[in-house]
């Protein structure tokens, strides 16, 4: 899940100053467990702008605003009020707010930072877990991410300035690598730290990204 979190109402008036009106758009998974960008924070929003003297003249709340064949389609509904705003907030995550801002033309922005792909442990409670960094190494350390979870991102055994089974860099922490050895130990698989694995580099790596499963599909 993509975590979220509100920008302070300061910077969110600095991008809308000048506005008098504009649409609200949220979204119905990851903003709305995050508590960004549901029902509850589209309407406090609306409030929020009004006591400002902005006036909301529409919004939606699709079900994934970073997807773009569906935001094409829920953003039809604002074909009337569009072209009267003078912009649009976003309360999703980058990811939803580029998906919107690529489908209109108007100024898009955003009310959330984005953190971090994370965990949910409980309502309200979220762990980064992931770093996407495309070359997974989870088959070879228990299903623990090292390069998320060990300050460091090391990627072949512990630094040794652990103590007491904390990180030395944020000692809230747990080592990461002690983790990991305590789980291939429970699963029987302590001879995966025998193997020296290459360090990860990412120059070769062309930003942005694109996997178009379609073209697999051709080649098969």
């Amino acid at each position: 899940m993509i975590i979220s979190q509100k920008k302070p109402d300061e910077e969110i008036l600095s991008y809308l100053e000048g506005a008098k009106k504009v649409v609200l758009v949220g979204c119905g998974e990851c903003a709305t467990v995050c508590k960004t960008g549901g029902e509850e924070e589209l309407e406090n929003m609306k409030a929020f702008l009004a006591s400002h003297g902005i006036e909301v003249v529409g919004s939606i709340y699709p079900q994934s605003a970073c997807n773009k064949l569906l935001m094409k389609k829920e953003l039809k509904a604002l074909k009337d009020v569009l072209p009267e705003c003078d912009a649009v907030v976003s309360l999703s995550c980058g990811d939803g707010t580029q998906t919107i801002a690529s489908l209109i033309d108007k100024c898009v922005y955003p009310a959330n930072n984005t953190m971090f792909l994370g965990e949910v442990e409980r309502q309200g409670i979220f762990t980064e877990a992931c770093r996407l960094c495309s070359d997974c190494v989870l088959a070879y350390t228990g299903g623990i991410c090292p390069i998320t979870k060990c300050a460091k991102s090391l990627i072949n055994g512990p630094c040794g300035g652990s103590v007491d089974g904390k990180c030395e860099v944020n000692h809230d922490n747990p080592c990461a690598w002690i983790e990991i050895y305590n789980k291939l130990n429970k699963l029987g698989q302590l001879d995966k730290l025998e193997k020296m694995y290459e360090p990860k580099g990412y120059k070769d790596t062309a930003y942005p990204r694109v996997i178009n499963l379609r073209e697999e599909k051709h080649d098969e």
